[in-house]
């Protein structure tokens, strides 16, 4: 929960503070980059630490995760210039990438399926905390003291984290040697660093036929096809792709993809569909998203109750059919812009959403044993990564598209059409997932659908 934690606040509370940071550090233009080189570097280095913490054990992979956190959030404290906020915001990144899927895979390792009931409960509780004090904490350092406490605050966090982990966490490996694959890691690493940074940033930095976009996607390409060769020859590969072809993890991977859309459709256009068509307030708007972030762990809370009842394929299509209904309804009333109304259908959202996510992740858990958990936990994270990287890229491109041909995002009509379009997208993407959780196995969770192969499993 403490490790959660930092990353659930640092997922809010940087936001509400950009304002500061560029009237002191300046270079307007690059202040984006804060947030896509985190999430570039978060996603590309899930898969990696997650074979690792298959093979040398979840521990030293989480601290590593909480220590590099702690090494970023003290230079990004110290930064003198934007450039230098962004490369410490890069390190930052490659320790949440380490600590956000440990925590759900340790959570995995510890508990039955019955008792991660309610254990999500606990964790969707950090989530609905950070959801309001993070973006509270950000205002008032940068209103009353610096923006430069929003990265000294996770000090102490870091610390209180690796302190308990080191004195409550202990994990007994059969010690034996590995071969890592390299080749595998630089071409995975090449490869998705550049498709994600040309999904994040075409459209923004550059069009998407322009060079440096092309480009990305090409190299991305190359290195992807390079990367599937080497895995199918690698003694032990950085991703067994033959994971993937189970139908279950599969299935579970296509919903995560549409839970990572669908949260970057709501949390990145609706305060601009606010404040541009009703002249919102930035507190008011962020409220009406912060509606999601609190529908989403309350669901999650009870979520344990529904799934050992009626097993995790029906949790997921009620789910999915609650965040449907919703992103129906979003897409229905754009038209008549009004905070209220977002704010309960972000809610609907939300609730639908913690119903899905949690009960595919553990789902997904429970079908492997030890040494296969780490990754089956990093593909489903590096899934809504992935769905929120080219879900921002074609909803932005809806709305740029929309704007283009209109009067420009000043006029009233003109912004409303545009969301308009991109709720319809977004409503499409909770439909697909919807379809998705059709696909998953039937039968209760302590059913053969849902129970791992029996393989020895390291003590």
């Amino acid at each position: 929960m403490l490790t959660t934690g930092l990353i659930a606040i640092d997922a809010t509370i940087l936001a509400t503070a950009v304002p500061s940071v560029v009237a002191d550090l300046g270079e307007f233009n690059q202040f984006p980059w804060l947030f896509s080189v985190y999430l570039l570097a978060q996603a590309v280095s899930v898969p990696i630490y997650s074979k690792l913490a298959d093979t040398i054990g979840r521990k030293p992979v989480i601290l590593t995760g909480v220590g590099l956190f702690l090494a970023g959030s003290v230079l990004a404290g110290f930064a003198p210039t934007m450039t230098a906020l962004i490369v410490f915001r890069v390190v930052q990144g490659l320790g949440a990438g380490a600590a956000a899927p440990m925590a759900m895979t340790i959570v995995g390792d510890l508990y039955t399926v019955e008792e991660r009931a309610v254990v999500q409960g606990y964790i969707a509780g950090v989530w609905a905390v950070a959801s309001v004090v993070g973006p509270a904490l950000g205002g008032v350092f940068s209103q009353f003291t610096s923006w430069r406490w929003i990265f000294w605050v996770n000090v102490p966090l870091c610390l209180l984290a690796g302190w308990a982990l080191l004195r409550s966490y202990h994990e007994h490996l059969q010690p034996r040697r590995h071969r890592i694959d390299y080749a595998g890691a630089v071409l995975l690493t090449v490869g998705l660093s550049a498709v994600i940074l040309a999904l994040l940033e075409g459209g923004n930095a550059w069009s998407w036929l322009s060079a440096p976009s092309l480009g990305s996607f090409a190299v991305g390409a190359l290195a992807l096809v390079g990367f599937v060769a080497v895995e199918r020859r690698a003694e032990e590969p950085i991703v067994d792709l033959g994971i993937l072809t189970r139908p279950l993890i599969a299935t579970t991977t296509l919903v995560s993809l549409g839970v990572g859309a669908l949260m970057i459709g709501i949390t990145s256009f609706v305060p601009t569909y606010l404040e541009n068509a009703v002249g919102a307030l930035p507190l008011v708007s962020g409220a009406a998203v912060a509606a999601l972030t609190l529908g989403w762990p309350l669901a999650a809370s009870n979520a344990g109750r529904v799934y050992l009842r009626h097993g995790f394929r029906a949790t997921v299509i009620t789910g999915s059919s609650i965040a449907l209904v919703g992103a129906v309804l979003l897409a229905a009333t754009a038209h008549w812009p009004h905070p209220v109304t977002v704010a309960a259908v972000a809610f609907v959202i939300g609730f639908g959403l913690g119903w899905t996510a949690a009960p595919s992740l553990i789902a997904a858990q429970a079908s492997v044993e030890w040494h296969e958990r780490g990754v089956v936990t990093g593909v489903n994270v590096f899934a809504r990564s992935a769905g929120s990287a080219v879900g921002v890229a074609v909803f932005g491109a809806i709305a740029n598209n929309v704007i283009a041909a209109g009067d420009g995002e000043s006029d009233y009509g003109t912004i409303v059409s545009a969301s308009t379009w991109v709720f319809v997208a977004v409503a499409v993407t909770a439909l697909l997932m919807w379809a998705a959780g059709f696909r998953m196995p039937r039968g209760s969770v302590d059913s053969d659908a849902y129970a791992p192969a029996r393989e020895p499993v390291p003590e």
